[in-house]
């Protein structure tokens, strides 16, 4: 192939890749820069009032109880988020992925349809399930003669009420994924292993998982990302609170909801900042751990 061929067929390549790159650019690189410069500021509604206070934000966070409280909700949702969700995709996608046709893909569309549907009508459902006074769960309560629970109001439920939706929400596409990884496993590594006497476990320890472990990780990754940023939930059913307030919503509450303040963009940039870190962190440890697996 001659040089020119080769010239012609890169630039043609990064033509193609520069409105992406653009749109990264632009709605990823430069709002994380503006972000980490804002996080060592006082910014706020005005403008002109902008001063450089160096570390202040982010050694007031670590004396901010609301913020704390936040980042042990936030905490409590990933811990026990992730390895559930991971865990139960696991489960159903190998009670499933053996199913042929018409059957798959229903069981598909069925754990994936709360995924495609708006987190604002899914809410709504939920809202109208935990209802102190008509919700299905208090109905239920009622019929077995229990005393109703205040769920979302109680602070030994509501964060677990929470975590109950964002793990209903959030189970759709790792089944999805972990069915594709199990039908994708090399079946002469599996005969092999059964040759040799291996059982069912030690077939799907041993020769499955390590297949999967790329996908595995991937689920890992985004899940543990989402239950980070864990927002709308918050929004829509509680309107945040110390009982379920999380990071994310903290930020949101504070750059745009601290009217006497005029908004503490600053303040809020630097929680931002702290998040990335948290989930740059386990997600570096998550990779680690992958690949010496």
């Amino acid at each position: 192939m001659s040089r020119a061929l080769v010239r012609r067929e890169t630039i043609s390549g990064y033509l193609f890749l520069l409105p992406s790159l653009i749109f990264f650019l632009g709605f990823v690189i430069i709002p994380m820069v503006i972000c980490i410069f804002n996080s060592f500021t006082n910014a706020n509604m005005h403008p002109g009032d902008v001063q450089f206070v160096g570390l202040k934000n982010f050694i007031d966070l670590w004396q901010d109880v609301t913020f704390l409280k936040a980042l042990k909700n936030t905490f409590l949702i990933v811990i026990v988020s992730v390895p559930t969700v991971c865990a139960f995709s696991l489960w159903v996608a190998s009670a499933i992925y053996k199913l042929k046709g018409p059957v798959l893909s229903a069981f598909r569309c069925i754990f994936y349809l709360p995924v495609v549907t708006g987190s604002v009508a899914v809410t709504v459902v939920w809202k109208w399930m935990y209802d102190n006074y008509n919700g299905i769960f208090n109905q239920i309560l009622k019929g077995v003669g229990a005393d109703t629970i205040n769920w979302l109001g109680d602070s030994r439920f509501a964060i677990w009420c929470i975590i109950l939706i964002l793990f209903t929400t959030s189970v759709g596409q790792p089944i999805v994924l972990y069915v594709s990884a199990l039908g994708n496993v090399d079946q002469s590594l599996v005969e092999a292993a059964q040759v040799d006497g291996a059982n069912h476990f030690q077939v799907f320890w041993r020769v499955k998982w390590a297949q999967m472990m790329p996908t595995t990780l991937y689920i890992l990754v985004i899940t543990t990302i989402n239950s980070f940023q864990c927002f709308a939930l918050i929004q829509l059913l509680t309107q945040g609170g110390s009982d379920t307030n999380t990071v994310m919503f903290y930020i949101y509450w504070t750059a745009f909801k601290l009217t006497e303040q005029a908004g503490h963009f600053g303040y809020a940039n630097a929680m931002g900042v702290v998040l990335a870190i948290f989930i740059g962190l386990l997600s570096a440890v998550q990779f680690r751990l992958a690949k010496e697996k």
